[in-house]
């Protein structure tokens, strides 16, 4: 039977150590959104100071103008540091904010002001599952793409406009969105995007290390995705129900792998930089294998970066609280896979 749980040593002859070169160009083409966004700043200026006569006339001058729908949007989100946490929270209480009409079937909608006349708008999509910057195509994946107005997208720019002088922008976290109050303000609207795109966004300056975190999860997603097949769910970022274990929701992991009620949870660190997080998984590794067994499930854990392995005292302990421990390599994947299938 095949040895899933090695040592320090055995993981370290696997090991990759530093970032294979597909994922840092793959990283560094998600992080070039900055560059885009100063690029077609100007165009993105015509079209907000023509929208003078009517708070919904921007959407008919996006689709004259054929300007990608997505790459305005991020501009919005940029504008009103409205990103990929804030869009995630929105979608998620999305039905607790926003009423409804009063006809049957009725629709989501606000109300706001806008010269100082009261305006509505209802909602076209929202609420939608999973909200988030990938759905709306503002990641840096989705704006290599130009995309045409959709309801989605008309609905996020009528939020990131107009949504400050709602009833409901303290509940959201909305009261930033305010640049819809100043259509039509040539002077003001360009000393406000000049100023905001001098301080770089925090939506845009995100941390390398863990935009190449997510990417290494997505890569080993995608593996066991094709290696495993239908009959297997892959969870990013998932939960698992453990005996003993009270928070809210379950003991959480990086990835969660389920198969006829069965699961195994997953955790993945390369850190190329020595830092603390390889200390806390550590930290939690004795009491989270001893939970995990207890009820009858499985922990594994994909291990790597030079970083990570200069803290072979932490590395050492996360190995002797491991059902499977693997480098982060494709011939690894596999060895990952193998072990889920057996015991699952």
């Amino acid at each position: 039977m095949a040895k899933y749980n090695r040592d320090i040593r055995g993981l370290r002859t696997k090991a990759a150590l530093w970032w294979p070169e597909e994922l840092r160009n793959k990283n560094a083409l998600a992080n070039n959104v900055l560059p885009l966004l100063l690029k077609t700043q100007e165009d993105f200026l015509r079209l907000i100071i023509l929208s003078k006569n009517d708070p919904f006339q921007l959407f008919d001058l996006i689709k004259v103008a054929k300007y990608p729908s997505n790459l305005f949007l991020k501009h919005l989100a940029v504008l009103a540091d409205y990103g990929g946490e804030p869009i995630q929270r929105l979608g998620r209480s999305f039905k607790d904010i926003f009423p409804k009409t009063e006809e049957e079937n009725g629709k989501h909608f606000f109300d706001f002001i806008w010269k100082e006349k009261t305006y509505r708008y209802e909602f076209k999509a929202l609420p939608v599952n999973g909200l988030n910057n990938k759905k709306l195509f503002i990641d840096g994946e989705g704006l290599i793409k130009e995309r045409e107005l959709d309801n989605l997208t008309c609905d996020m720019i009528a939020l990131l406009l107009f949504a400050s002088t709602s009833d409901y922008a303290e509940h959201a976290g909305l009261i930033a969105c305010e640049i819809g109050t100043m259509l039509g303000n040539e002077d003001e609207l360009i000393k406000f995007v000049k100023q905001r795109y001098i301080t770089v966004s925090r939506i845009t300056g995100g941390a390398t290390a863990n935009s190449l975190g997510q990417l290494a999860q997505s890569e080993i997603v995608n593996f066991l995705t094709t290696e495993l097949g239908d009959k297997y769910k892959i969870i990013r970022n998932g939960y698992i129900t453990i005996e003993g274990y009270d928070k809210k929701g379950g003991m959480p992991f990086d990835l969660v792998v389920e198969k006829g009620g069965n699961k195994v949870g997953i955790e993945v660190s390369f850190q190329v930089t020595t830092n603390s997080t390889i200390e806390r998984k550590a930290g939690q590794a004795a009491d989270r294998q001893a939970l995990v067994h207890k009820s009858g499930y499985q922990i594994g854990y994909v291990l790597d970066g030079a970083g990570n392995f200069q803290r072979s005292s932490a590395i050492s302990t996360i190995c002797n609280h491991s059902d499977c421990t693997v480098a982060y390599t494709l011939a690894e994947f596999k060895v990952l896979s193998n072990w889920i299938k057996s015991v699952l």
